[in-house]
């Protein structure tokens, strides 16, 4: 009710030691806070919050235009509803590495698990358009080593995103890891790797977790689960697939309001009133006043 009961600290503690255990964690992409709430519902071990998603969600393409207190507060109210470990994404790190070490610390006061620090200059783009550009090793090291520096607790984690591998290629990809690693990164994000054998090169060539971007119409292959852990993969997201899935119901709604006037024929489709009153838990505020949560629902009524 209200919030998670589970610290930010000691959800950063589960999710180093759930790593440091060699599991496949699973982290769908949540679009809002809600959604948050039903990937932790439906089992599984954390939430991705998208810079794409949050971007969207403001009409606004995914090149940088998003700044730290409008990703900050919605990551906030994201990770506060679900008892998950919520993993969001901080771009380059909104500016130069004074303004990395802020945002690190602004990103622990909002109760989030850990960030990942990408390697693009600005403006950045989606890392599954062509046309990317990279900054030098030398720059990319500086904005994670201001990252751990700044860092209070030392279970949030600090991923390094590397966009090399679609600019230069994957030994480029390989040794921009390596030195990301030295510089103190906990994690790779590998962005826009291609094969399995990819993933798999650069899991056995690191002394780090990976992480493997499962996103939709992009430069890889939607790889299973199973196929990923065996590649050494050690999370797995799906950053904008909720979101994307959520619009194109949308759009076939508002398609089937517009031929027929009315949405009869797709409430088989809608969450149901019930449903959505179990997950936001409207039961549990009678505690504070019995004429909140004074009546019952009929799912045969269909409401």
């Amino acid at each position: 009710m209200l919030y998670s009961t589970t610290p930010a600290a000691e959800k950063r503690r589960i999710l180093r030691e759930r790593l440091a255990a060699g599991e496949l964690l699973r982290f769908p992409g949540a679009f809002n806070p809600l959604s948050a709430r039903l990937i932790e519902r439906k089992g599984f071990d954390g939430v991705y919050i998208s810079g794409a998603v949050l971007s969207a969600d403001l009409g606004l393409p995914d090149i940088g235009l998003t700044t730290l207190t409008e990703v900050a507060g919605r990551g906030q109210q994201i990770a506060r509803m679900t008892e998950l470990p919520a993993i969001i994404d901080a771009d380059t790190g909104f500016g130069e590495p004074m303004n990395v070490a802020r945002t690190i610390q602004t990103l622990e006061d909002a109760g989030l698990a850990g960030t990942h620090i990408e390697d693009q200059i600005n403006p950045k783009r989606c890392g599954h358009l062509d046309g990317k550009a990279v900054v030098d090793e030398s720059t990319a090291a500086k904005r994670i080593r201001a990252a751990v520096d700044a860092r209070r607790d030392p279970n949030f984690l600090i991923m390094a995103r590397t966009d090399i591998r679609a600019v230069e290629g994957m030994d480029a990809a390989v040794d921009r890891a390596k030195a990301l690693v030295d510089a103190g990164a906990d994690a790779i994000f590998p962005e826009a790797m291609r094969t399995l054998a990819e993933f798999e090169r650069m899991a056995s060539e690191l002394d780090a977790p990976i992480l493997a971007n499962m996103t939709e119409f992009g430069k890889s292959e939607l790889f299973t689960t199973q196929q990923l852990k065996d590649a050494g993969v050690s999370i797995v997201i799906w950053p904008v697939s909720m979101l994307r899935i959520a619009m194109g119901a949308t759009g076939r709604a508002l398609d089937t309001l517009n031929a027929e006037g009315h949405l009869t024929s797709t409430l088989g489709e809608m969450q149901h009133r019930s449903d959505l009153y179990d997950l936001i838990d409207y039961e549990s505020y009678n505690h504070f006043d019995t004429n909140v949560f004074n009546f019952t629902i009929d799912k045969e009524l269909g409401l």
